[in-house]
């Protein structure tokens, strides 16, 4: 669901160090937003504090959240905990395949090429498709 961002309120964070907001909001320009953050039914920010501000840098008005029933601080602080100590960012060998991979993917190589425009050929000498 949408929410305003203005009407989002923000406490206390276990998380002090944002990071790179900047690249995480250009990613969100290019891309929208992936993942929705996480508010209580009082619209306090559980988990996504980073989206939160990417957003606001970006000068967005509404944002993509899910609301849970969260009463107590303890559940809020366990949510927020848990949605940052168990991801894993990827490592240099799978930045470095991914890359690859969306490199060939934007660019086929010769082959690939070739192999497209001689099935194109045939296609249309035997009104295939």
């Amino acid at each position: 669901m949408q929410v305003a961002i203005d009407d989002i309120k923000v406490k206390k964070r276990v998380r002090k160090e944002m990071g790179d907001i900047a690249g995480l909001a250009d990613s969100m320009k290019r891309l929208g937003q992936i993942s929705p953050i996480l508010l209580s039914k009082q619209n306090e920010l559980i988990a996504g504090g980073r989206r939160l501000a990417a957003a606001k840098s970006l000068g967005w008005k509404n944002i993509n959240a899910v609301i849970i029933d969260a009463p107590q601080k303890v559940t809020r602080l366990e949510y927020e905990i848990e949605e940052n100590l168990y991801r894993r960012d990827l490592n240099s060998n799978e930045i470095s395949a991914a890359k690859d991979a969306l490199q060939k993917m934007k660019s086929p190589g010769f082959f690939r090429r070739l192999f497209a425009a001689i099935s194109e050929f045939f296609k249309r000498l035997f009104h295939i498709g």
